[in-house]
């Protein structure tokens, strides 16, 4: 076999092989590039009739909402087997269209089918609750409905895991799905749809319109936001572009589930392991080259052991390997456009104007076409403005603290609240940053970093991350509507609360 020359090249050879259609491309679509080289695919056709797309995603409903939970269930065990049969070209186009490393691709790809595996079993186990009635022969209780049609709205940097997370137990809770996937990374979109498509063949009676791919750019997420047929609108992204989604949705009573910014920190005690503490702090800060909404931002350090540790990371950093994410041993990939470079040279330039020193990293690489840089460590003298504002690029902000109770302050002090992570060998100090007075994230983790979440718990973050919660847990509960059911087997008719309204 001919090996491609460029990263694009290998992109169609991929799209080829897992069955996108020839119509999926259009002269005058949007261009999908990747990031390793810069080469282009192609052009992808932009969905004509976002109209249509709703009407279809209606229509399915009515039928999806009749079919048994455990039959829906169906549906996302083969897509769980389509995915396990897919896993490694569905990866290589991860890595190809978002630049991260080889086993981050697999590890996406894997996080995929881990949460069709919890969304068949959850198929079984979507339970309500019977509650005492106060009025003798009434029985009461809880259950749970399908809501509606959901539209996922996802993000270039989790370009397929995000889209699963919501489709596997959207559907298996009984609603339809759109999926409106960024414009950065529309090929692994197309090739996921492709991958569905045969699990819905193979279910043999799914409703058309039950899972639809819309290609678009802001326009077209805006257009479905604000459509009153789309109940629950998930959106992954910035804070930006949430609080837009959240008063486009709001203004029409409807709901949004939002995961946005982070700009988490890790605490580093005293009595912290510090070998597992650098282990921890590279992969949280350099991992898909710091472009996870979980990549640790801020590094707070004790004093007494500020200067070790510190040199310890520069060492690490400075034998990185960056580069084409799909050669061996390399750890770090490109950003995923020049936007994202002109960011991070943008940051750094601040930071050195709030009085931050540059420990090491903070330059461009030679990328042949894409744009890698080197992971920057960056100490500052207090949490400045730059520090607060979430860099989507690989830097890393250190600051110190003598106080415990400080540091804490510290890291809740920022508008984001998603992910956090405290490094010590204290109980008291572990408890404490578990209380309702320690971290004030969504995410709080002991001896282990503040990025690379598992699918059973509940995902999600506080503030200006959104208040969202995708995955595991029971977070199928914003998928659905709860609806109080009373009846009465009586021959009388009491009323509550011991009302007498005789006629």
């Amino acid at each position: 076999m001919t090996v491609p020359t460029t990263a694009a090249a290998e992109c169609r050879e991929i799209l080829n092989r897992l069955g996108v259609p020839a119509a999926a491309w259009s002269s005058d679509g949007f261009e999908a590039r990747s990031p390793i080289d810069g080469s282009v695919a192609g052009r992808v056709a932009e969905t004509p009739d976002l109209d249509a797309v709703a009407d279809r995603a209606t229509a399915a409903f009515q039928q999806w909402k009749r079919v048994p939970a455990p039959r829906r269930g169906e549906l996302v065990r083969l897509l769980g087997e389509e995915l396990r049969a897919s896993k490694d070209d569905l990866a290589r186009l991860v890595t190809l269209e978002a630049g991260k490393i080889v086993s981050e691709g697999l590890g996406e790809v894997q996080e995929m089918i881990d949460i069709c595996d919890f969304a068949v079993g959850l198929s079984r186990q979507l339970y309500g609750l019977t509650l005492a009635s106060e009025r003798p022969g009434h029985h009461m209780r809880e259950t749970w409905q399908p809501l509606g049609p959901v539209l996922v709205i996802s993000a270039f940097n989790f370009p397929v895991a995000v889209w699963a997370w919501n489709a596997c137990l959207a559907l298996v809770c009984g609603d339809p799905v759109i999926w409106k996937p960024s414009e950065k990374t529309p090929l692994t979109a197309l090739a996921t749809h492709a991958i569905l498509d045969r699990a819905v063949a193979r279910f043999g009676d799914a409703p058309e319109g039950l899972c639809q791919l819309v290609i678009g750019g802001r326009e077209a997420g805006e257009a479905l936001a604000a459509d009153p047929r789309i109940p629950l609108v998930s959106a992954t992204g910035s804070t930006r572009m949430g609080r837009a989604v959240a008063q486009t949705v709001a203004a029409r009573l409807g709901r949004s589930l939002l995961e946005l910014g982070g700009n988490n920190a890790m605490i580093v005690t005293p009595s912290a392991d510090l070998d597992m503490t650098v282990r921890a702090i590279a992969f949280s800060a350099v991992g898909t080259c710091g472009q996870r909404c979980t990549t640790l931002r801020r590094l707070l350090v004790h004093e007494s052991v500020a200067d070790g540790l510190i040199a310890r990371l520069k060492a690490a950093y400075e034998t990185l390997p960056v580069g084409d994410p799909r050669q061996d041993g390399v750890l770090v990939g490109p950003l995923i456009d020049e936007s994202a470079g002109a960011a991070f040279d943008a940051a750094l330039r601040q930071a050195a104007t709030e009085g931050g020193e540059v420990v090491v990293g903070g330059t461009r690489g030679a990328g042949g076409g894409g744009i890698y840089v080197r992971p920057a460590i960056v100490r500052m003298p207090a949490q400045t403005a730059v520090v607060e504002h979430e860099t989507f690029a690989p830097i890393l902000y250190v600051l110190t603290w003598s106080d415990f109770d400080d540091a804490v302050a510290m890291q809740n002090a920022v508008p984001q609240g998603l992910s956090s992570c405290v490094f010590t060998d204290s109980v008291r100090e572990a408890e404490q940053f578990l209380s309702a007075w320690g971290s004030d994230c969504g995410i709080a983790n002991v001896n282990i970093g503040p990025s690379g979440a598992e699918i059973g718990g509940a995902f999600g973050g506080e503030k200006d991350t959104g208040g969202g919660r995708e995955s595991g847990s029971d977070a199928w509960k914003a998928y659905m509507r709860r609806q109080t059911q009373t009846v009465n087997f009586s021959a009388a008719l009491p009323l509550a609360q011991g009302v007498k309204f005789d006629i």
